[in-house]
């Protein structure tokens, strides 16, 4: 299944996408995308109904973030031996894992907001769990039966503040809007296999990033697992994997980063597709 949330900011609706591409309306079934929808119960419960039997949603509403406001939106670094490489940076022995502010935390094309004074904003496809079950000091051989879905992050990162200005990596990962999520929650049942996947960013057109979760240093299973033992996580929570090879800050011979007016594109096999706008804050 392929489930989502639409309508303005805050006033979100669930909804389904069917077999055809259409927008189905969930709000006479659940509340909203939630953990409780997207507990084992609850998928099992939407995965009964027939889609064409719930109301089309006309027009091309605005998507909201594909899940309802998380508990923990957790992020991992350098989790990508080919982005390790053009980061100069050796590979992490055990996960890196830092948290992204909730005031991040946006609709898959909602307009990105290049902060204040920011010089260094870059980008990062990557693909994210969506956590089903409450889980907690899980070990890594029942770390799957937590996984509800999976969906698309856009890390939006600002480079000085995350890596000049001191301190925790979470200042250049929190800003407002820099955690575009959707356009919709991939079920685990129809991703076989979360590390065969091919991704890609564009911006105005040209392709930055390419890769595959192929070439993540810790795979889905794992990150859930290790997770679990430091940040007990609830249904609805997120943990965007890494990024591979590509981001503004690698580009050689110099970095190049975002500017106002400028357009990302991205996606991941599967998983469909963003698009934001670089916009002043």
């Amino acid at each position: 299944m392929k489930l989502l949330r639409y309508g303005q900011a805050g006033a979100e609706k669930p909804g389904l996408l069917d077999a055809a591409g259409k927008l189905r309306d969930l709000s006479g079934i659940v509340r909203d995308i939630d953990g409780e929808a997207i507990s084992p119960s609850g998928l099992a419960r939407l995965a009964a109904l027939d889609p064409n039997s719930l109301p089309l949603v006309p027009g091309q509403p605005r998507l909201g973030p594909c899940v309802a406001r998380p508990v923990n939106f957790v992020c991992i670094g350098l989790n990508y031996a080919d982005h390790a490489a053009e980061s100069n940076m050796p590979l992490p022995k055990e996960p890196v894992v830092f948290l992204k502010a909730l005031s991040a935390y946006c609709g898959p094309n909602d307009d990105i907001k290049i902060p204040r004074g920011s010089k260094k904003t870059d980008w990062e496809v990557e693909l994210a769990i969506v956590i089903g079950t409450h889980a907690a000091y899980v070990p890594e051989h029942e770390a799957m039966k937590h996984v509800a879905g999976y969906c698309i992050v856009n890390d939006v990162s600002e480079r000085e503040y995350q890596l000049e200005r001191g301190g925790t990596w979470d200042k250049g990962k929190g800003c407002e809007t820099f955690g575009p999520t959707g356009p919709w929650l991939v079920t685990s049942d129809e991703i076989p296999d979360p590390q065969a996947l091919a991704m890609w960013l564009d911006v105005d057109g040209q392709r930055m990033q390419s890769g595959s979760t192929r070439t993540m240093v810790f795979g889905v299973q794992k990150l859930v697992s290790y997770v679990s033992h430091f940040i007990t996580l609830y249904p609805g929570d997120i943990i965007s994997t890494g990024t591979p090879p590509g981001v503004g800050a690698g580009k050689k011979p110099q970095p190049v980063f975002l500017r106002e007016g400028q357009v990302m594109r991205l996606g991941i096999d599967g998983l469909g597709e963003q698009q934001q706008r670089l916009v002043a804050g």
